[in-house]
């Protein structure tokens, strides 16, 4: 089965871009807001990028959610 990326409904604190990218890579999803920040501290251009996918990265659809087959 492929594996695809999506906004995350059950982890979720603005949009569920960062829970999704943890569900994606098998991460904890504090770790990758935590490089987020970084990414916006140091990057400068995190919150464009932010946005960007959360406009993009599609939501988890209802049926995985219901069915349990997310993380």
């Amino acid at each position: 089965m492929q594996k695809k990326l999506y906004k995350s409904r059950t982890d979720r604190k603005i949009s569920g871009v960062c829970g999704g990218l943890a569900q994606y890579f098998n991460m904890d999803s504090t770790l990758i807001r935590l490089l987020w920040i970084l990414f916006v501290l140091f990057g400068g251009s995190g919150v464009l990028a932010y946005i960007v996918c959360a406009l993009i990265i599609p939501d988890e659809p209802y049926e995985d959610y219901y069915n349990g087959n997310h993380n």
